[in-house]
């Protein structure tokens, strides 16, 4: 859980980026970022800060932000029942951010794991974006991505998104679907 002061902070980071980025975000959506420590209480290292502008049964708009070197955990967007898990496309707006996912390991890749998680990082294909660079994900996917030294602002376009389904590599995850 985190405490409402470091949550104040990292709230006022993520507009101050928004603003960076040249993202405008209203009054009433400030209210509704929600800032991801993914349960394990190491919001600087692991986690994630989002606000989600719509969801529907087809398709999911987000902008989110990594601070730097903040990491998003290793995860895939698992199918369910015959349905599709979701396709999502990032797109770098601010800084930089290295995507990782499954296939040929990259020599010398620039990131590693956050400190005592390490073994639950498996795929090492690296990707770097940088501002107006773009990646889609499959469903099924496993991947996970970290900011660069300046931090990250990316636009998320996807299918339906179902955070709670998610199926994180690391046991000790909890996440849930705010919006």
């Amino acid at each position: 859980m985190i405490h409402k002061q470091e949550k104040e902070q990292a709230l006022k980071e993520v507009l101050a980026y928004y603003r960076q980025a040249g993202i405008a975000i209203r009054k009433e959506e400030e209210a509704r970022i929600e800032i991801a420590d993914f349960g394990l209480q190491d919001l600087q290292n692991t986690g994630l800060q989002l606000l989600t502008y719509i969801n529907t049964e087809r398709v999911c708009a987000k902008e989110m932000v990594l601070l730097p070197h903040q990491t998003c955990p290793e995860h895939k967007h698992p199918t369910i029942n015959d349905v599709a898990g979701k396709e999502e496309t990032f797109r770098c707006r601010y800084g930089s951010v290295y995507l990782y996912i499954e296939g040929e390991k990259t020599e010398n890749s620039h990131c590693n794991p956050p400190r005592g998680s390490q073994q639950y990082y498996t795929v090492w294909k690296e990707i770097l974006l940088t501002p107006g660079e773009q990646y889609t994900l499959y469903p099924d996917t496993l991947h996970w991505f970290q900011a660069g030294s300046l931090g990250a602002v990316i636009s998320e376009f996807s299918t339906r998104s179902t955070d709670e389904a998610d199926i994180f590599t690391d046991h000790r995850i909890r996440r849930v679907n705010h919006s």
